[in-house]
């Protein structure tokens, strides 16, 4: 018989995958490796949820879960992202202008961020991504407030010369 939390954590875990399933992405960069993400982050925080003191913390300790998670498959992996496998031939009758456009545009921006460390591409991403305030950036990463803001600072700081290259 499952208890109340495991319950409520099983229906965030339902309602929210989509989103789980984006941060890991955002990590990985690879859809298989984002699915295992997500299934591992799920076992564990199943495993997991009584733990959580506060029912209004569940949502970002599954953040954190997730984030940790993806930190802890690329630290074991320490491998080069791999570039997506074109599944569709480009032919010239097909107007792929703005598909390459995206996919480039994609690029550019996981090559920003790969020059971010973790602790600020996590802000970055859940602040500019995932939409989330910085109190609940906070909260996810187990920060201080001001720690988060001094990040993201510093992250957008380190972003701006590459923004400002790749416009040229």
């Amino acid at each position: 018989m499952k208890t109340k939390r495991e319950k409520q954590t099983e229906e965030l875990l339902l309602s929210q995958y989509s989103r789980y399933y984006r941060l890991a992405y955002s990590y990985v960069h690879n859809e298989q490796d984002a699915l295992d993400i997500v299934q591992e982050s799920a076992y564990k925080a199943m495993r997991d949820c009584r733990s959580v003191q506060n029912d209004a913390y569940l949502g970002t300790w599954l953040y954190r879960i997730v984030i940790n998670t993806a930190l802890e498959f690329l630290r074991k992996n320490k491998r080069e992202d791999t570039v997506e496998e074109v599944t569709e031939p480009l032919t010239a009758t097909g107007d792929y202008t703005s598909e390459l456009s995206q996919l480039h545009s994609k690029w550019e921006l996981e090559e920003m961020l790969a020059h971010l460390n973790d602790k600020e591409k996590s802000i970055i991403i859940l602040r500019f991504f995932e939409d989330c305030k910085l109190e609940d950036i906070a909260q996810i990463t187990g920060e201080n407030l001001n720690t988060v803001k001094a990040r993201l600072y510093r992250a957008l700081k380190k972003l701006r010369p590459e923004a400002e290259q790749n416009r040229i």
